[in-house]
């Protein structure tokens, strides 16, 4: 059985996805770090086709391409697009009466995922779904019979993280081939991420202003380990390649290197490009940043 959002939860909840929400940009900058300094150059401006409308949920699927979400004043909801940086084009993969939200690469099957939003009857159902990227076919659920996801992250091609939108939210372990889904942790933010050593770093909300922690998913018996409180305004950060931590509050980003401090420290200024709201980071294997922002 779907599990369907209460009226107020979903609405809540839809509006920070970008329902009735202001417009957003996406920007790319190629990023540099050192042990002492971010640098960020290059910026680029991908919506300038949409300056009025939503434009969110950039995720990478290589050095040269993303996906994003994507909402013109003309469209009921958002559908899902691919931008190709090096060949300059975009490209629409999903034109239908439900939104589609967070789309993510599968693995290399040549699919991708996404997160519909739904009307069944007269419910509004959140449910993971996986889609061609070459538009062949009209797509189908990744978990049928499990509906309330509101984010997610693929662990490898079969196993999933998913913020699922209760109240309170959870953090869940589940996978594609049917294995009964796991709580993992309880009132989290919305971004989480695998690390390469294999354990999931997010953000426990049970304290404020939260804190970032990472949990070992061999072991989930064991309390995770707290990295350090996270900026005041935010829940979204990203990682980089030296195992630190990138955030951004307002037109400012910040940068937590746990090897040596539990202080984030800030490294970026973009007010020069008129950016605020900074969210939703996403750097891929090239060093190029894709954010958001009003």
């Amino acid at each position: 059985m779907f599990r369907l959002l209460s009226g107020i939860l979903f609405l809540s909840f839809a509006l920070s996805l970008g329902a009735q929400a202001p417009a957003t940009q996406l920007y790319v900058f190629d990023l540099q770090a050192n042990d002492s300094s971010v640098v960020l150059t290059n910026p680029r401006y991908l919506t300038a086709f949409n300056p009025d409308g939503y434009n969110n949920h950039p995720n990478w699927i290589d050095a040269d391409r993303l996906y994003a979400s994507v909402k013109t004043p003309d469209m009921t909801e958002p559908d899902v697009y691919l931008f190709d940086l090096a060949a300059r084009t975009r490209t629409r993969l999903t034109q239908t009466a439900s939104g589609e939200y967070s789309p993510k690469p599968r693995g290399t099957s040549g699919r991708f995922s996404a997160v519909r939003q739904e009307i069944v009857g007269q419910d509004t159902v959140l449910r993971l779904w996986e889609f061609p990227t070459d538009r062949s076919d009209n797509g189908q659920p990744v978990l049928s019979n499990f509906a309330g996801v509101g984010y997610y992250e693929w662990l490898n091609n079969v196993q999933l993280a998913l913020f699922v939108v209760e109240q309170p939210n959870r953090l869940v372990l589940a996978s594609s081939n049917g294995d009964a889904p796991r709580t993992l942790a309880t009132n989290t933010g919305r971004t989480f991420r695998r690390l390469p050593n294999g354990n999931l770093v997010y953000v426990d909300k049970s304290v404020s202003p939260g804190r970032l922690v990472e949990r070992n998913l061999y072991r989930q018996e064991e309390p995770p380990t707290v990295i350090a409180d996270m900026p005041e305004g935010t829940e979204d950060f990203t990682t980089l390649p030296d195992g630190s931590y990138l955030a951004a509050v307002d037109s400012k980003l910040y940068r937590l290197q746990p090897a040596d401090s539990q202080e984030w420290r800030q490294v970026v200024d973009l007010t020069y490009y008129g950016l605020r709201d900074i969210s939703r980071l996403s750097l891929n294997s090239r060093g190029q940043l894709a954010l958001v922002a009003e």
